[in-house]
């Protein structure tokens, strides 16, 4: 007889606070010293909360959109300095340093839509953005803090790819040259040579716009979402072409967001259904579907620990630990006890021992997905 499912789990706590419904969630650092990342969070209502995760509190609320809707929040890797997207055609850069707040440059956009930036950091003082441009199928690149216009990519008249839904920079270890993945809205992914100003590859992923996409460059594999009840696996090969790997039917249309976490493992997904969805990132196993929220789910995001933050329609940010992070710098206590035993007897020792949600992976690390001891927690948690 078949194992049933386990009960979906809560979260860790609960946000309150925010005051309308929450559009995008971004972790960086805290201050040092403390041992627990900052959340941000973006609301429709335009204001920026920076929320303590010690003190489950707001610690700071920004306000400079005019009470138009955050879309995209971003910390800079080269120091304290936030960048915040709203419907009201800005992007503002805010200066977070010795406990200020104030906004420091701010980029004026020529497109309303709902496409997110996307940020490449370069130099020790210098990145470059990529915002949707002015045409309905333009994306503008521009170098910071200059503002200088790198380039405008924008398809052939005959490709008809639509508005870019969504954005994201990224770098080749082999390759300096940028490059830029975006999902339009016919449901295509399309990778731009950014330097070049042409498109490498394109693929049709899904029969309605791409509303949310996330890359492994590690793997050159990636997922997407769309309005349409499916995610999307596909990849990229040596000769930088694009091909559908496969698809994960969902029981419910509409994505607006996924996050892929910082170790590659697992994925999250936010649903329009007020669900979110997590899934093992290799196989794509659906492992849980978190139904807390009452409203759309508009946003995920993970911390470099390997904290999910949800973000919702209901006002309220859910944080979640839900497997354990094999990040750097974070391991599981059994790692080391588990290294003494010889291979043959891992699992022997793991039933006598009461570690039946200890998983060995392919190969020599050891892949933790349970929070505790019990029965695999790889199995799914509830129905995708």
């Amino acid at each position: 007889m078949a194992t049933p499912p386990l009960p979906p789990p809560d979260p860790q706590f609960v946000l309150r606070g925010a005051q309308s419904a929450v559009h995008t969630l971004h972790f960086c650092k805290g201050a040092q010293g403390q041992g627990r990342p900052l959340l941000l969070s973006g609301s429709l209502r335009g204001l920026v909360h920076i929320w303590s995760l010690q003190t489950r509190r707001v610690v700071a609320t920004l306000d400079g959109h005019g009470g138009q809707c955050v879309i995209w929040l971003q910390m800079l890797p080269q120091g304290p300095q936030l960048l915040s997207q709203g419907r009201d055609l800005k992007l503002c850069v805010w200066d977070l340093a010795e406990g200020r707040n104030s906004v420091v440059d701010s980029v004026l956009l020529e497109s309303v839509g709902f496409c997110r930036g996307s940020v490449l950091a370069g130099g020790l003082q210098r990145w470059m953005l990529a915002v949707p441009g002015r045409g309905n199928d333009e994306i503008q690149i521009l170098e910071m803090p200059s503002k200088t216009s790198v380039c405008s990519l924008k398809p052939e008249a005959q490709a008809r790819l639509g508005m870019p839904m969504c954005l994201q920079l990224w770098q080749a270890d082999s390759n300096p040259r940028p490059l830029l993945l975006a999902g339009y809205e016919d449901g295509s992914v399309a990778l731009w040579d950014v330097s070049s100003r042409k498109v490498c590859s394109r693929v049709s992923c899904h029969t309605e716009p791409v509303m949310g996409l996330d890359f492994d460059s590690q793997e050159a594999r990636g997922v997407s979402g769309s309005a349409e009840k499916a995610l999307a696996v596909w990849s990229l090969d040596e000769q930088q072409a694009l091909q559908v790997r496969g698809t994960h039917v969902l029981t419910n249309p509409g994505i607006a967001d996924i996050k892929i976490r910082p170790d590659r493992r697992i994925l999250a997904t936010a649903g329009w259904d007020h669900r979110v969805r997590v899934f093992h990132w290799r196989t794509m196993k659906p492992l849980a579907v978190l139904a807390f929220h009452s409203a759309t789910v508009h946003c995920v995001a993970f911390a470099d620990d390997g904290l999910l933050a949800t973000g919702s329609g209901d006002q309220r940010i859910g944080v979640w630990s839900l497997y354990p992070c094999t990040c750097e710098g974070h391991l599981h206590p059994w790692r080391a006890l588990w290294s003494l035993f010889p291979e043959g007897q891992k699992r022997q020792w793991g039933r006598v021992l009461g570690l039946q949600g200890l998983m060995v992976d392919k190969g020599p690390e050891l892949r933790v997905w349970a929070d505790d001891p019990g029965p695999r927690q790889e199995e799914p948690v509830g129905s995708c």
